[in-house]
C-alpha cells in the first residue's frame, strides 16, 4: 500500500513540475530585438611608438634596494660647509619640551615668581610644562627669547641643507591651537 502512495505521490510532483515551465518566449524576442538595435563599436588600439633600446650602464654600481654594508660609505659625498656659519648645540642634555614640534604646543598662561616670567604650555597629550625664557623648546633647537602676557618668542635653528643652520623666530601666542601652522 505504501508502495503504490510513494509512487503516485512522485508521479503528481513530476506533473505538477512540468506545469510550472517558465513562458519566457517574449523574452528571448525582446533580447534578440534588443540585440539587433545595437551598434558594438570598439575603439581601435593606439599605436605605440617603437623607442630605442637603451642600455643599462649602472649595473656596477650598488642596487638602491640593499641595505649599506657595515663601513661601507657612500660613494658621492654632500659638500658640507661648517666654516663660518652657524651651529647649534649638540652638547648640551635635552630638555623636555624639545621632545615636541613647536605645531604640537599651545600657551596656556604666564606668571611670574620673583620676578622671573614662567609661560605654561600644554602639549598635544594633555601634558603641562612651565618654561622660562633662555629654555630649549621644539625639534629645531628651539630657545625662548622672550616671554609677554600674550605671546612666547622662540628662536630655532633650521638646517639649510649645506651643512649651516639658519636662525628663524616662531611665537606661540594665546590664541595659538594645537596643530597651527601658523604658530611654526
Amino acid at each position: 500500500m505504501t508502495n503504490v502512495l510513494n509512487k503516485s505521490l512522485v508521479l503528481a510532483t513530476c506533473i505538477g513540475m512540468s506545469a510550472c515551465s517558465a513562458q519566457i518566449d517574449d523574452l528571448i524576442v525582446y533580447t534578440d530585438n534588443v540585440k539587433a538595435k545595437t551598434n558594438v563599436s570598439i575603439e581601435e588600439y593606439p599605436e605605440f611608438k617603437q623607442l630605442q633600446p637603451v642600455n643599462y650602464t649602472a649595473s656596477n654600481l650598488r642596487s638602491p634596494f640593499q641595505r649599506l654594508q657595515q663601513g661601507a660609505e657612500a660613494s658621492s659625498k654632500v659638500t658640507v660647509q661648517t666654516a663660518n656659519c652657524a651651529q647649534p648645540n649638540r652638547q648640551r642634555a635635552k630638555q623636555k619640551l624639545e621632545s615636541y614640534g613647536i605645531d604640537a604646543l599651545q600657551m596656556t598662561g604666564v606668571f611670574s615668581i620673583g620676578g622671573q616670567k614662567w609661560v605654561l604650555i600644554k602639549a598635544n597629550d594633555g601634558s603641562l610644562h612651565k618654561a622660562k625664557r633662555g629654555q630649549y623648546i621644539g625639534f629645531f633647537f628651539g630657545k625662548i627669547t622672550n616671554i609677554t602676557d600674550k605671546e612666547v618668542v622662540i628662536e630655532e635653528m633650521l638646517p639649510d641643507g649645506a651643512g649651516c643652520w639658519k636662525a628663524k623666530t616662531a611665537t606661540l601666542t594665546m590664541s595659538s591651537v594645537t596643530g597651527e601652522n601658523d604658530n611654526v
